[in-house]
């Protein structure tokens, strides 16, 4: 038998991957996987473009480029509160948000400690926990509006857990935390001296609330990783550009991991988004979220249509709804029933729990353009 790390040991391929196969064969429309299908800003690629002719194709520093860390930490003093951010100091460029997510674990954890999650979660950030020998313990949120409760913070915190995840807006939920919830939290790390960790990566889609960083809080600069990237800001999910903003000596931790795993994140795409962040103006930003809002309503009118009862996110530009009406033994035979009878696919909600749901749940991604989600609309409208 092939050696195996035991950690990987009865992982598989999630759902989401197994539903775009399955949507791809019947030539289905994809509202499962969440790529976004909108055009990427011109003066980005323009900006990568330059790049790549000007021939700039060595490696960068481990911890990225002077120019695009120079550029993270304005937008993070600017836009998330993060006033003390020093790019020579707590900014690191990774391959991608998942990258400084899996650096940051390496780095700042050992195997066996225990990492508070909030539930629905997204997958990915489990699985490379366990993958690490890590626990995720969940901590779920009441339905449907997914309100944190701080009882259940404070009974799941015990002498193993080392620290607690956030993401905000969140995938699969939509959930954009309230200063309560972070103040919730930011007790909770104090108090058991825990590590955070922030996914932010949807911080530009909010739609009823500011988002709030959970390192901008009192007492949290100097216990908190910041997480976060390009890829749904601009529509560059290829790309594969994230970064870690942190205090000195978890970002320096950080970015020896970053060194081992990846030496860095692509030369000529990080030169072209420190070129593009200086060219784009603030409206790019707002009207980002003002289009996801309309799509967001128009999808979710479409599914209370549908007798698909949705949870109205309030970011990123996903919705869980209710599946009942579907039929099916479980969630998974749900989504291939609503995939066969209208050629949509949706990702079944198991794959966001680990406690029992008391609904059938499907996640939908409404990241597309407007022909597309509006043919998906009419799909579910059609009685």
């Amino acid at each position: 038998m092939l050696p195996r790390n035991r950690h990987l040991a009865g992982m598989t391929q999630s759902h989401i991957r197994r539903m775009t196969w399955e949507c791809d064969r019947l030539h289905g429309i994809n509202l499962g996987q969440g790529v976004c299908d909108l055009p990427t800003p011109p003066e980005i690629l323009r900006a990568a473009a330059d790049a790549i002719l000007a021939d700039e194709s060595a490696y960068s520093r481990f911890e990225g480029r002077d120019d695009l860390r120079r550029c993270i930490a304005a937008k993070a003093a600017e836009y998330n509160g993060l006033t003390a951010t020093d790019p020579d100091e707590n900014v690191v460029v990774t391959v991608g948000s998942t990258g400084a997510f899996c650096c940051a674990l390496h780095s700042l954890f050992e195997p066996g400690d225990e990492i508070l999650v909030f539930e629905p979660f997204y997958g990915y950030h489990v699985h490379t926990m366990r993958a690490l020998g890590l626990v995720p313990v969940p901590v779920p949120l009441l339905p449907p509006r997914w309100e944190l409760q701080p009882e259940s913070l404070r009974a799941a915190a015990n002498p193993r857990t080392r620290g607690i995840l956030v993401n905000t807006p969140a995938n699969p939920s939509g959930k954009v935390f309230r200063r309560a919830d972070l103040e919730a939290v930011a007790e909770c790390c104090q108090r058991h001296d825990l590590l955070a960790l922030t996914d932010e990566i949807y911080e530009y889609i909010v739609y009823d609330r500011p988002h709030l960083s959970l390192a901008s809080l009192p007492g949290m600069w100097e216990r908190t990783v910041t997480v976060s990237g390009f890829s749904k800001t601009f529509s560059i999910t290829g790309w594969r550009v994230g970064y870690a903003i942190a205090p000195a000596p978890l970002s320096r931790a950080i970015g020896l991991a970053n060194d081992l795993f990846s030496i860095c994140a692509p030369t000529p795409l990080q030169a072209g988004l420190a070129r593009a962040m200086t060219r784009l103006e603030p409206r790019y930003y707002t009207e980002l979220a003002v289009d996801y809002r309309r799509k967001r309503d128009r999808f979710c009118a479409a599914l209370r249509a549908a007798n698909l009862a949705p949870a109205v996110p309030e970011g990123a530009y996903y919705v869980l709804a209710d599946a009942t009406s579907l039929g099916g033994t479980d969630d998974i035979e749900a989504a291939m029933n609503l995939l066969h009878a209208k050629g949509i696919a949706a990702i079944p909600g198991s794959a966001f729990f680990q406690t029992p749901t008391a609904k059938p749940l499907l996640r939908f991604c409404f990241a597309k353009d407007w022909p597309v989600l509006e043919e998906a609309c009419r799909r579910l409208e059609d009685r």
